[in-house]
């Protein structure tokens, strides 16, 4: 693993995924350095980018399926296999143990299986490893496309000054560029919008206020970090016209998986009667998962609660912690999604099925 490292303010967004520059290695923004540094890392082998992604160094549902597909491609690379047979085995067993690292993004096994079927036991390696490259790629290249379009509909629903409130990061450092839930800022901004955004910490990784809050500042946005208990106030107080958020992965019927502490924005939003959005690629809805009981909650360090931020141990030792790394909020909370397809609007199980044609 090689690190690059860049102390300067940049002017603009800096890539979050892509190919290094002699497109044999992963490169990625080291998220977990931020705000204070941006440091790239260059990921060849299998148990780098397990660990890249495990760990949040690389993070956002579209991001991870970006970066599984590039890894993957790269690892097989220096797999030394001359027999496609046993070369395809080895492509799926790599497959296999990237995807294990996060359970909940829908899009990270989704990128993964599209590798994996893209290789042809029909031709030689070294052709399957140009189908991989060509396949990484263009998973990328939709990505970047999506939300475009995800920011591109998303205006829409936008006027120019609105409030926004937004939960965990689901912006250009989520995705390859522009974002999921702040697409519609990024695009509204490059026309000129202005829009005033309240960015939830986000306990207990506080992604928000270290990487929406952080991004959003680099584009100009007038922004404003609350803490996760300050939004029912903020609300009260007027100042949000629309709640928008992205998603890790949507059932059929609508139940969407999101960073802990979604769901209690949109009962909130329910109550005072904001809309509330949730900003996804078509890749995230994932059919084959009939609701949100049957989402797979991942279960992180309880250390991230206790230590992660503090000079010294914050809680008692012995105490017992629960830190799930999402929640679902229900389908009937939830005012429309944003695809890169259009505004879906209820009802849900029928109109998500219509997004695959």
């Amino acid at each position: 693993m090689n690190e690059e490292k860049s102390t300067n303010c940049l002017r603009g967004l800096p890539d979050t995924v892509a190919f290094s520059p002699d497109g044999r290695a992963l490169r990625i923004l080291d998220q977990t350095r931020l705000p204070g540094d941006t440091v790239y890392l260059d990921l060849t082998e299998p148990e780098e980018i397990y660990e890249a992604i495990k760990s949040l160094r690389v993070r956002g549902a579209p991001a991870i399926g970006v970066a599984a597909a590039i890894g993957l491609y790269c690892a097989a690379l220096r797999f030394g296999e001359t027999d496609t047979t046993r070369f395809i085995e080895k492509l799926k067993m790599t497959a296999d143990y990237i995807n294990s690292s996060r359970p909940t993004a829908v899009n990270l096994s989704w990128a993964l299986g599209s590798m994996v079927s893209c290789a042809d036991p029909a031709l030689g390696v070294e052709e399957n490893i140009a189908r991989l490259r060509a396949k990484a790629e263009e998973l990328r290249d939709a990505d970047i496309a999506a939300c475009r379009a995800i920011g591109e509909y998303g205006l829409t629903l936008l006027h120019d000054g609105a409030g926004i409130l937004t939960h965990c990061n689901a912006g250009h450092l989520a995705t390859t560029r522009y974002g999921t839930a702040l697409a519609p800022i990024h695009v509204g901004r490059e026309r000129g919008m202005r829009f005033r955004v309240f960015c939830d910490e986000t306990r207990p990784l506080l992604q928000g206020a270290r990487l929406s809050a952080y991004e959003l500042c680099m584009d100009g946005v007038d922004t404003t970090v609350i803490c996760d208990n300050m939004a029912s106030q903020v609300m009260k107080n007027g100042w949000v016209d629309a709640v928008i958020v992205g998603a890790d992965r949507i059932a059929a019927n609508g139940d969407t998986a999101n960073k802990i502490g979604t769901s209690g924005l949109a009962i909130l939003a329910k109550h005072y009667g904001i809309p509330f959005y949730v900003a996804v690629p078509y890749s995230t809805i994932d059919l084959a998962t009939a609701t949100g009981d049957d989402i797979v909650i991942e279960q992180r360090d309880p250390a991230e609660v206790s230590e992660l931020w503090y000079k010294h141990r914050m809680t008692p030792e012995g105490v017992k912690i629960y830190n799930p790394a999402f929640d679902v909020t229900p389908a009937e909370l939830i005012t429309a999604f944003i695809t890169d397809r259009g505004i879906v609007r209820p009802p849900y199980k029928e109109k998500l099925s219509e997004l695959f044609g």
